[in-house]
């Protein structure tokens, strides 16, 4: 089955979503100057999820992706939720009572994220009571634990992923009346999700992972060449320390059990993920929770097994590893991605194909001829010129978008082949699973001036 240059395109485009910073009074202000960011599935539905999102309340800007298993819902939860709990966390104590206030005595509310999103970016309408319920309630314990200190950003990123994940718990042991929204809060616990999550304030870059999505930095050497700085580590078997953690935290007569084929009770890939209460619930609590839950819970296979070796609960954390990175001026670039990019892609050339790809999108400015008289025969021999050169390099008006091309299209030579992206992207549903995950990246770019500019001041 074939498919043309522009069938491919279509496909390779519909999940695009491009971001620029607002510039003030003509200057840019921000250490970001803008983000690309793409999905392209292989499960159907699609499993991953992203958000994007600036602080309103307080300054930065909060990007991450989202890696759902055992279905989308627990992904779709926490791409919608997390970034709120961030925020909160980071909130002056202030802020957080003038808030409290306005909820009170029903005035309207001081909005805390502006989201940038993708029409195809879904959010469920049904459960936001719910959610805001539980946002409030951590909220007004902030409140009340007030120490007067200010937040720092590591504890705050920590403090958020670990408290959704025990709401998210929470609300599936306490269930809901709407059988509508009890079905719902079950398939998010019983499903699962990694996240990878980046906070970027002025030169001060936090990313925040649980799980095997990850964060590479693009650096811009002195010669011009491109590097890959890694920004988190994969919780999973490969990782060393992580197994170490694992094995700490559970009896010797464990040893053995606890991760079998490089996966955790030899059943999951990633050792620290959102929900998976499989993972995390005492077996009593499961059996309750499953069997006085709705119907359509018996019928998930996925809820009835209690996993193999199963002694000593809990075997799996939300909780992040936070790495703080001052930005310099030759960091130009952040790529998140879940693991399907990282499968096939190694991070080297990513850091060189978007590097290079940025920078040749810089000297498509508009044709300039700033006050020389040129003839239309001229301009046109200008424009026919340089459409060539777009055309052959750079089809793609987005970072994110040409690095999905790269991955699906890639042949021994690593330049993209059409016949074999024509071939990748026209696999049945059932058959594309087995050749690729699904894939969602977000490019962040960086203002090197501003950037330079802060390290000045300092």
């Amino acid at each position: 089955f074939y498919l043309t240059p522009p069938q491919v395109n279509s496909i390779l485009k519909a999940n695009e979503y491009s971001f620029k910073v607002p510039e003030f009074d003509g200057k840019n202000v921000s250490s970001v100057l803008g983000f690309d960011s793409n999905q392209l599935p292989a499960n159907a539905p699609i499993e991953d999820r992203r958000s994007a999102a600036t602080c309103l309340q307080t300054r930065g800007m909060l990007l991450g992706v989202f890696d759902g298993h055992a279905g989308c819902a627990c992904a779709q939860a926490v791409s919608e939720r997390l970034f709120y709990y961030i925020a909160v966390s980071l909130l002056p104590h202030e802020t957080l009572l003038e808030i409290e206030n306005a909820v009170e005595s029903g005035r309207a509310l001081l909005p805390i994220l502006q989201w940038h999103k993708h029409p195809n970016d879904y959010f469920s309408k049904e459960a936001s009571k719910l959610y805001f319920n539980s946002l409030r309630t951590y909220w007004q314990e902030l409140i009340d634990l007030n120490s007067g200190e200010t937040t720092d950003v590591k504890e705050a990123l920590i403090n958020a992923f670990k408290r959704l994940d025990n709401d998210i718990s929470l609300e599936a042991q306490v269930g809901d009346p709407n059988s509508f929204l009890n079905y719902l809060v079950l398939r998010v616990a019983f499903s699962g999700a990694t996240a990878c999550v980046a906070h970027v304030d002025g030169v001060d870059l936090h990313i925040a992972n649980t799980g095997d999505s990850r964060a590479m930095l693009g650096v811009q050497e002195e010669d011009g060449s491109w590097s890959a700085v890694n920004l988190s580590y994969d919780h999973n078997a490969q990782n060393e320390h992580e197994v170490e953690r694992v094995k700490m935290e559970h009896p010797k007569s464990e040893e053995k059990t606890l991760v079998k084929q490089d996966r955790l009770l030899g059943l999951l890939m990633p050792f620290r993920a959102f929900g998976d209460v499989k993972f995390k619930w005492s077996i009593e609590l499961q059996k309750r929770v499953v069997e006085s839950g709705p119907d359509q819970l018996n019928d998930n296979e996925y809820t009835k097994f209690i996993p193999p070796n199963y002694h000593t609960p809990p075997y799996l954390t939300a909780e992040p590893e936070v790495i703080h990175h001052r930005l310099r001026p030759q960091d130009k670039f952040l790529v998140l991605a879940t693991d399907g990019l990282w499968e096939t892609m190694h991070r080297q050339d990513v850091a060189r194909i978007v590097g290079e790809y940025l920078t040749g999108v810089h000297h498509q400015q508009p044709i300039a001829v700033g006050g020389y008289k040129v003839t239309l025969g001229q301009m046109h021999g200008l424009l026919t010129e340089r459409r060539a050169r777009i055309s052959s390099v750079f089809e793609d008006q987005n970072a994110a978008t040409h690095l999905i091309r790269h991955a699906v299209g890639n042949n021994e030579f690593g330049t993209v082949d059409h016949e074999r992206l024509s071939k990748m992207l026209s696999l049945p549903e059932e058959l594309a699973r087995m050749y690729r995950d699904d894939i969602t990246i977000i490019v962040v770019q960086f203002n090197s001036h501003v950037i330079g500019a802060c390290q000045n001041e300092e």
